[in-house]
């Protein structure tokens, strides 16, 4: 039979399943509420017992064996804390004080969680009487002795007060302490004799509450006759050297006195009881003795007042003269004010004078020279014996003495080095040797005095000066020098002021332009020379043109002129040039502008005559030709007339030319109105005597005037007109004229045509017509036309006339 378990891994595995399960399964709790209980009340009597319960209420699944940590404060401060699985804990408080009282709070925290209950405050009513203790009800004035204040029963700090109470007045607080518990014990002092009442009561730390009073203890304050006596022998007044006894006690039996015999603070001597003290009175022992008897904290005081005379006064050593210089003769002299020769004895007193404590002399004058090795602290001492073979002897203070150095002379000089004419400067009055404070005074031009005092070493005397514009008034300044007022002061002379650098500024510069002021010629070369009078080189000059931003041209010259080239002088550079000067004293001075003008070369001035000499040829030439050319067209005006021949009475001749009314259209108005036929009278004649011969002498002709208007742009060009001659008959009646005057005037006017303006000519018919054609006339008024005596209308006539 197999004696193995069966299934065992199966059972080990469910069991190891089932311990997994029970550890990780989480119980789960809540807190309900806490609370806080006070019994049997929240306001109870002081001394009454207190119960304070907090209980809590926690919902949970199955959670076996919880516990709860409990903890309860008061005013926020833990007073109790316990841990249980009871759901509740109480906390007596038995008696319950004022102590107790204030804001209770109950917490409660389960594992991970916490919660509060509310405040619940808790007011105890009343607190106990303190009880008062005193180890001596009778104690002297100002005796230290013991004081106790105590309330057993209540709890935390107190603060204690005493009280004294006369059987008048109110109460006087005379102390006030705090105590870490219930009781307090400290000492008390008491200065008013006679009988009063103490008492205490105190209040809690934290609260203004206080308790009634304790029990009142009668106390009797005992006066303390401790005052000394003191007494000095053999008076409070005496001499030096005089021997002095005070002695100093106290009458009251009792024990444990100390006396102290103390003179300015300073303790002569101490005993018990009584004391005496002996010493030989000296020159500062002079003032207040102060007997003091002591019994504990108590003291009593006695004082006197001594006075200590001199035998003779400590001494005096004087110097004469009190201001010396190195070369001076000078006395020192000790002596004392106070003397009292029936004290001293044989009457004698000695002296002696002692420097740096080196005795020099025994006698009370000293005569010396001042010199740097007599430099020094000289005193005197005096000795004297008193009628008690005590010596006295005494020092005087310590004179220093230390012989002056003479001011030597000053020197002037500007301060800075540079002495600029024309601006304020500074000089410096400055001795080399010389025992400070020296004084210096400055004198100057236009009565300028100023002083200045050095009195340090690495002061300087340094004055403020007006501007000067000449060399020569530096001579003009004095700086004077002294240390002492019974010396002549020494004297520093403006000379030396001119090693210093001085700067002239420069004068207004002048422009001068070289070769000679005005104009020049295109292509000259033009020097511009600025100058000054005066100024310090090096002087900076600049030329500028007035016409051309920024300078010209720069130069720096130790001279007190410069000088800028202008080669190859143009047109445009023609204008106003002007200079300007300046030097280190940077005043710039600008000088008169100075105007250059600019000619043409002269090779242009040939080209331009050349030109204008062809010009003026060209135009005579044209002028000639136009001039011939008119007058040969006013010949051929003249021969082209219209001759005009009559065959039997008087021939009446009417010839107007193309020339002729284009000649009388261009006349004057000044001409308008004039005779057309007045100029050829003659011509007119000759022509006729030739062309026919009459039988017998013909009328004289008679002419018309033809009114020639001006011509009117805007009217139409006068329409082409042919004119023919007319004849008048013996008997008055118009006939054509013949043949010959016919051609005679058709050849002329051919000919004027030909060689007019290029007008239009004629058309020639077959019956030999011939026309004139009229360009430039305007308009010709026929009814304007007189011939003879009778009145003619003229017309129009469109053909050519009849051969």
């Amino acid at each position: 039979m197999d004696s193995r378990p069966p299934n065992l891994p199966l059972l080990l595995l469910t069991c190891l399943l089932h311990f997994w399960q029970c550890a990780r399964g989480q119980p789960f709790y809540t807190i309900d509420v806490v609370g806080l209980t006070i019994l049997p009340s929240s306001t109870v009597q002081s001394g009454t017992p207190v119960t304070l319960r907090c209980e809590v209420r926690v919902s949970h699944d199955n959670f076996p064996h919880l516990e709860h940590e409990f903890q309860l404060r008061q005013d926020d401060v833990l007073i109790y804390s316990s841990t249980t699985e009871e759901d509740s804990i109480t906390y007596e408080l038995d008696p319950a004080r004022a102590a107790d009282s204030g804001s209770y709070q109950c917490r409660v925290t389960v594992k991970d969680k916490y919660k509060e209950s509310f405040y619940k405050k808790l007011d105890v009513t009343g607190l106990q009487a303190p009880i008062l203790y005193l180890n001596k009800t009778s104690p002297y004035e100002s005796e230290e002795f013991t004081a106790a204040c105590s309330a057993p029963e209540e709890k935390g700090s107190l603060v204690f007060r005493f009280y004294q109470r006369f059987r008048t007045g109110d109460p006087q607080r005379i102390k006030q302490t705090t105590a870490t518990g219930n009781s307090l014990e400290t000492t008390l002092v008491l200065r008013r004799i006679g009988d009063s009442f103490l008492y205490c009561d105190y209040n809690l730390v934290s609260g203004a509450r206080r308790s009634n009073r304790s029990n009142e203890i009668t106390v009797i304050v005992k006066g303390l006759y401790i005052s000394p006596s003191m007494n000095v022998l053999p008076s409070l007044d005496v001499f030096e050297c005089d021997i002095l006894e005070v002695v100093c006690m106290v009458k009251n039996p009792l024990k444990n006195i100390d006396v102290f015999l103390t003179r300015d603070r300073r303790i002569l001597k101490q005993a018990r009881v009584s004391l005496s003290h002996r010493f030989t009175a000296q020159e500062g022992d002079s003032g207040e003795l102060v007997c003091k008897a002591e019994w504990g904290s108590v003291q009593k005081e006695t004082y006197r007042t001594i006075t200590v005379k001199e035998l003779f006064s400590k001494p005096r050593l004087t110097m004469k003269p009190t201001d010396i210089f190195e070369g001076d003769r000078f006395e020192l002299t000790c002596s004392v004010s106070i003397y009292v020769p029936e004290r001293i004895s044989n009457e004698s007193m000695l002296f002696s004078i002692y420097k740096d404590n080196v005795k020099l002399t025994s006698e009370a004058a000293y005569v010396t020279v001042a010199q740097p090795s007599k430099n020094g602290n000289y005193t005197c001492k005096a000795t004297a014996a008193s009628l008690a073979l005590c010596s006295v002897d005494k020092e005087s203070q310590a004179v220093a003495v230390k012989a002056k150095v003479p001011v030597s002379k000053p020197k002037l000089s500007v301060v800075g080095g540079t002495l600029v004419l024309g601006k304020r400067f500074q000089l410096l009055c400055h001795s080399d040797s010389g025992t400070l404070p020296i004084t210096y005074t400055l004198r100057g031009p236009a009565g300028l005095a100023q002083k200045g005092v050095v009195s340090n070493p690495g002061e300087e005397a340094i004055f403020n000066s007006s501007a000067v514009y000449k060399i020569s008034d530096l001579n003009n300044f004095l700086c004077h020098a002294t240390n002492s007022e019974n010396r002549p002061p020494m004297i520093g002379t403006g000379q030396q002021l001119l090693r210093s650098t001085i700067i002239e500024p420069v004068s207004i510069p002048v422009l001068m332009v070289r070769p000679g002021a005005g104009d020049v010629s295109e292509g000259q070369d033009v020097m511009l020379v600025c100058s000054v009078v005066r100024g310090t080189p090096p002087i900076h000059f600049t030329w500028f043109h007035a016409e051309t931003e920024g300078a010209l041209f720069s130069k720096t010259s130790n001279d007190l002129k410069g000088s800028y080239n202008i080669s190859n002088v143009r047109g445009e550079q023609r204008g106003q040039y002007y200079c300007v000067g300046n030097n280190p004293a940077n005043a710039a001075k600008q000088s008169l502008a100075v105007t250059i003008g600019v000619k043409l070369a002269g090779w242009k001035k040939g080209l331009i005559a050349v030109v204008v000499f062809c010009i003026l040829l060209i135009l005579a030439l044209i002028l000639i030709l136009a001039l011939k050319r008119r007058l040969l067209l006013f010949k051929r005006k003249r021969t082209g007339e219209l001759s005009v021949k009559s065959a039997s009475t008087k021939t009446e001749r009417l010839s107007l030319t193309q020339a002729e009314v284009n000649e009388a259209a261009n006349v004057t108005p000044g001409m308008i109105g004039k005779s057309v036929w007045s100029e050829h009278a003659s011509g007119s004649e000759s022509e006729d005597q030739n062309s026919v011969t009459a039988p017998e002498k013909p009328p004289e002709p008679q002419y018309a005037e033809v009114q020639i208007r001006p011509a009117d742009p805007s009217r139409a060009p006068v329409k082409k007109e042919n004119y023919s001659e007319v004849r008048n008959s013996k008997q008055g009646v118009p006939e054509e004229a013949d043949a010959q005057g016919s051609v005679e005037y058709a050849q002329l006017n051919h000919d004027t045509d030909h060689h007019g303006d290029h007008g239009d000519h004629g058309e020639h018919g077959n019956h030999g017509d011939h026309s004139v054609q009229d360009d430039h006339i305007d308009e010709i008024d026929i009814d304007s036309v007189h011939i003879g005596t009778a009145d003619h209308e003229e017309g129009k006539q469109d053909g050519a006339p009849a051969c």
